[in-house]
């Protein structure tokens, strides 16, 4: 019942076409049963010889009738059913996707991309037919099935008993073989997200593989994945197998009955030849609802499995939320950000913090750069500015506001993020740049001069409408680099944060984007780590980090004297720039 919570709202929205579907549906299984009383009837006077053309064309031009109004009322119902199964798809699609969005960024960490996408696509495809086919294939069972075996009785209660024989054995099969379906099909959906993520891995890592020869080796990876998920489906067809025909046997054991036992009785004239030929219409009528007790057994199951996949998601809460009574927070931000005492690690029951005791003060307009060996804690540190991970210990200030008091969406209006990583989508320059910002497109070309990216642009024959493909596949390093830089420029915040954003740039084409930076100073609060310790050297204060914690700080000339970690990298990159120049 918490699964069916997820649909409910759904069927609410459309509870009246799914009356009117369900009332069609109705409407067609009633015509149905109508055909073999006409049937009956003309059998009945042929076999005496007392009926002419014009009887016959009037029963014939009824049943044409009757035809015409099933397939009208079928394609009501298909309309309103089928139709309704596939706006909950859609709907929960949405849903799903909107409620991803929420989840905190360690989420996905734990989270294969895989997984995910059997979600949004298999587990849709299975609720959407347990939904729609289901819904008509329970109805038809219920409706058809129990008028059908009315119209038998009264031709002829004592056959339609025998006729009856094996239902009993059909319920307490489907019961038996719809536990082992319901298990078997949460492990082949299972096995499908992993030949799912399996797949998507290989083909984003296709050049890695190429470059170091692991064809072979990756297809046997992928050959045993996929061996897994056939067997897992091999398990599944044998309890399918077993069902169907079961269903099958029981139904042509009714009719084999019905033969035997109604033959002698029409040729003891107990029954009529046009109540014999009825009876076997009706009796067909019903093998479709037997068959589709064991149909809907195997999509509700297929359903109910995908259900209780969804519920899970959707029963996770993101660890970062909107404090209940968020603070105001101004139209900008001044930009003043405290660190005091933070302590922040991954994972909650981990005693040991990836940044400790980090306490700092960065005034408006001021830059802090941020240095220190891989591994140090800087990403970690640029991360809790926008809230991607939040602080374990202390607390983290923007103009004397705790950030956790700050509704998130605001707050993360006031920040130009550059990670370490740039992400391009497989659009256009121009649109990853603005990110849907239609009101900045005067503001695009003077963000892509700073970031050092327009002139590079130009030398493409579409410029800005190029479209750069899957993570910006068509661009170097350095330009998917550029191209996060302008968009970062292009929003002007008060706070810009960047994490080693010249690190794939040659050292002129750097130089002239840390100048660009540097010309903000005053105007934005600029946090930036770097490895090139050059990019840094104008900063009014830096912070070399190690094993998570601050183990110099100070102006660029303080640090020099100290000749620490910061002032001995410092002396070696001049003179491998001093030796690269030469």
């Amino acid at each position: 019942m918490k699964a069916f919570q997820l649909i409910k709202p759904y069927f609410l929205e459309r509870r009246y076409f799914i009356a009117l579907g369900l009332a069609s549906l109705v409407v067609v299984d009633f015509l149905q049963l109508l055909i073999p009383r006409i049937i009956k009837r003309v059998v009945d006077d042929l076999t005496l010889f007392q009926i002419g053309w014009q009887t016959l064309a009037y029963h014939a031009l009824t049943i044409a009738v009757l035809g015409v109004l099933i397939a009208c009322f079928r394609y009501a119902w298909r309309h309103c059913l089928i139709g309704t199964s596939r706006r909950v798809e859609e709907g929960l699609r949405n849903k799903l996707f909107s409620h991803l969005q929420t989840l905190s960024a360690s989420y996905f960490d734990g989270v294969k991309t895989g997984d995910l996408m059997a979600h949004a696509t298999n587990d849709m495809l299975h609720i959407r037919m347990a939904i729609g086919m289901g819904m008509v294939a329970l109805t038809d069972a219920v409706v058809l099935g129990t008028a059908a075996i009315g119209f038998m009785a009264y031709i002829n209660v004592k056959l339609t008993l025998f006729a009856m024989i094996p239902a009993p054995f059909i319920t307490f099969g489907a019961r038996f073989f719809s536990r082992k379906m319901h298990r078997l099909y949460g492990k082949v959906q299972g096995d499908f997200s992993l030949l799912t993520e399996t797949v998507r891995e290989r083909f984003a890592g296709i050049r890695i593989i190429k470059a170091h020869r692991l064809e072979v080796q990756e297809a046997e990876k992928l050959a045993e994945v996929s061996k897994s998920y056939v067997q897992s489906n091999l398990q599944l067809a044998k309890i399918t197998g077993s069902f169907f025909p079961m269903m099958l046997l029981f139904s042509n054991l009714s009719l084999a009955m019905v033969l035997y036992l109604g033959g002698r009785q029409t040729i003891l004239e107990t029954i009529t030849p046009g109540d014999f030929v009825a009876f076997i219409s009706y009796l067909g009528l019903i093998t479709w609802p037997m068959m589709a007790m064991g149909w809907v057994t195997n999509l509700i199951q297929r359903g109910k499995a995908s259900l209780d996949r969804l519920s899970l998601i959707f029963s996770t809460h993101p660890q970062i939320e909107d404090p209940p009574t968020a603070q105001p927070l101004l139209d900008r931000s001044k930009g003043h950000l405290r660190f005091e005492k933070v302590c922040f690690s991954y994972k909650s029951y981990d005693s040991q913090n990836t940044l400790k005791d980090i306490t700092i003060t960065i005034s408006p307009g001021q830059t802090l750069g941020i240095v220190g060996p891989p591994g140090s804690g800087k990403t970690s540190l640029l991360n809790l500015i926008p809230r991607l991970y939040d602080i374990s210990s202390g607390s983290l200030l923007l103009d004397g506001t705790d950030l956790r008091a700050l509704a998130i969406k605001d707050l993360r209006a006031q920040i130009a993020f550059v990670p370490q990583e740039p992400f391009l989508f497989a659009g256009t320059i121009r649109n990853n740049i603005l990110l849907n910002s239609t009101d900045a497109s005067e503001r695009l070309i003077p963000a892509s001069i700073k970031a050092c990216l327009h002139e590079t642009v130009l030398k493409f024959p579409k410029g800005y409408d190029t479209v750069v493909g899957e993570k910006g596949i068509i661009l170097s390093g350095g330009q998917k680099q550029r191209v996060a830089l302008a968009r970062a420029f292009l929003k002007d915040a008060p706070l810009l944060v960047l994490d080693d954003p010249i690190s794939q740039v040659d050292t002129e084409t750097g130089n002239a984007i840390i100048q660009a930076i540097r010309q903000k100073t005053g105007h934005q609060t600029v946090v930036i780590a770097s490895h090139r310790l050059s990019a840094l050297k104008s900063s009014d204060i830096i912070i070399s980090l190690k094993n998570g914690s601050i183990v110099e700080s100070g102006t660029h000339t303080d640090l020099m004297t100290q000749n620490g970690y910061y002032a001995q990298t410092y002396q070696m990159q001049e003179i491998e720039e001093t030796i690269n120049a030469t």
